[in-house]
């Protein structure tokens, strides 16, 4: 579990928990959002029909949402929470900053679904 977790949150291959499932950094703005035609390291194919990544901007969308509670209720916990105006402008700035991980993170969350790791790949 500690590994399924970890490959998710450094955007590695469902498969082999290896490769980048992900162009290049999400930060990388030229490569925004584009996802590898195939795994590096196992070769899986990404892209099992067009627009298959779609759907997960339902995941993102969920993301998005957890991390705007969690971050209210850290401004709630710390005695920093002062109006609304001022909680919707910090969490607005975080989601901002964050965006481009959570949207890679959404397609990792995604291939997760559809692709099961296999220990044959492993290295």
């Amino acid at each position: 579990m500690i590994a399924k977790l970890k490959s998710i949150l450094t955007l590695k291959c469902p498969r082999c928990r290896n490769g980048n499932l992900l162009v290049a950094n999400p930060y990388q703005l030229k490569y925004f959002n584009k996802v590898n035609d195939h795994c590096p390291n196992c070769k899986l194919n990404f892209k099992i029909e067009p627009s298959f990544f779609y759907g997960s901007m339902y995941v993102s969308y969920g993301l998005g949402v957890a991390i705007s509670i969690a971050i209210f209720i850290m401004l709630l916990l710390l005695g920093i929470a002062q109006g609304i105006i001022e909680n919707f402008i910090i969490i607005s700035i975080s989601l901002l900053i964050l965006m481009p991980y959570i949207n890679g993170l959404s397609k990792v969350i995604w291939a997760d679904f559809f692709f099961k790791y296999d220990s044959k790949y492993d290295n």
